[in-house]
C-alpha cells in the first residue's frame, strides 16, 4: 500500500507555484537524469559521516555495523537518499519537486521504498541503542567516580584530622614547656633570693646604692675588707 501511494505521487503531474509543469521543462529532465547518474556512480560508495562527530566516539558507520540489528545490504541506502536530496541538481527545486524527482530516480534505479524505510528504521534504532548504551556507561562511570571521590574525601579527612592532631600536640607540648620554664624561673628567683639572704648575714650591714641583691652584699663585703 505504501509503495502504491508513492507511485501515485509519481503519476501525478506536480506543478511549481507558478503553475509550470515539473515534468515538462528540459532542465528538470536533465536534472533527473544527472540525479540518476549520481545514484549509479555512488551506489556502492561509502557515505561520509558528519564532521561534527567527536574523535572519541565511533563513526556512525561503525555504530551501524556493530548494532544488534545491522542495516540491510542495499544498493541504495537511506543515507544515499539523504545525499541525493542535497544534490546541487535539486537545490533550486521546491520540496514537492525534490520529492517527485527523488522518487522517479529511485524507481528508475529499481530501489524499493519499503527497503529504504526499513533501512531508516534499523539505523535509527542502532543510533538510539548506542545512545542508551552511552548514557548507561556514563551513569556507571559517574557512580564509580562518585564512590572514588567519597573514598578520597574520607581519606583526606582522616589525614587532615591526623595531622591536625599532630599540630595540636606540638602546640600543647610547646605550651607545656613554656609553663615549665616560667615555673622554673619563679623557683630560680626564690633560690637566688635565698642565696642572697644567706650571703647578707656573712658581711656587716650597710647602705648600698645597688640595693639588697647579691651584688650589694658583695660590694659591702669588699668595702669591709679594705
Amino acid at each position: 500500500m505504501l509503495k502504491e501511494l508513492f507511485r501515485f505521487s509519481l503519476d501525478e503531474n506536480p506543478r511549481q507555484e507558478n503553475g509550470t509543469d515539473l515534468n515538462g521543462p528540459p532542465n528538470h529532465s536533465r536534472a533527473l537524469a544527472r540525479l540518476a547518474e549520481e545514484f549509479d556512480r555512488g551506489a556502492s560508495g561509502p557515505v561520509a559521516a558528519p564532521a561534527l562527530v567527536p574523535d572519541k566516539v565511533p563513526s556512525f558507520e561503525t555504530i551501524y555495523q556493530n548494532a544488534a540489528v545491522k542495516p540491510p545490504r542495499l544498493t541504495y541506502s537511506i543515507l544515499k537518499v539523504s545525499d541525493m536530496l542535497n544534490s546541487q541538481h535539486l537545490v533550486s527545486m521546491s520540496s514537492e519537486a525534490k520529492r517527485c524527482s527523488l522518487l522517479m530516480a529511485l524507481e528508475a534505479a529499481g530501489a524499493e521504498v519499503e527497503d529504504l524505510l526499513q533501512d531508516a528504521v534499523v539505523r535509527q534504532r542502532a543510533l538510539n541503542d548506542f545512545e542508551e548504551g552511552q548514557q548507561n556507561r556514563l551513569k556507571d562511570l559517574e557512580a564509580a567516580k562518585a564512590a572514588q571521590n567519597r573514598e578520597i574525601q574520607a581519606e583526606l579527612d582522616r589525614l587532615t584530622n591526623q595531622y591536625m592532631a599532630l599540630i595540636q600536640a606540638n602546640v600543647d607540648e610547646l605550651a607545656g614547656e613554656q609553663d615549665h620554664f616560667r615555673a622554673w624561673q619563679k623557683c630560680k628567683q626564690q633560690e637566688a633570693q635565698r642565696i642572697t639572704d644567706a650571703a647578707a648575714f656573712c658581711v656587716p650591714p650597710g647602705a648600698s646604692p645597688n640595693g639588697n641583691g647579691l651584688t650589694a652584699v658583695l660590694e659591702r663585703a669588699s668595702s669591709f675588707r679594705k
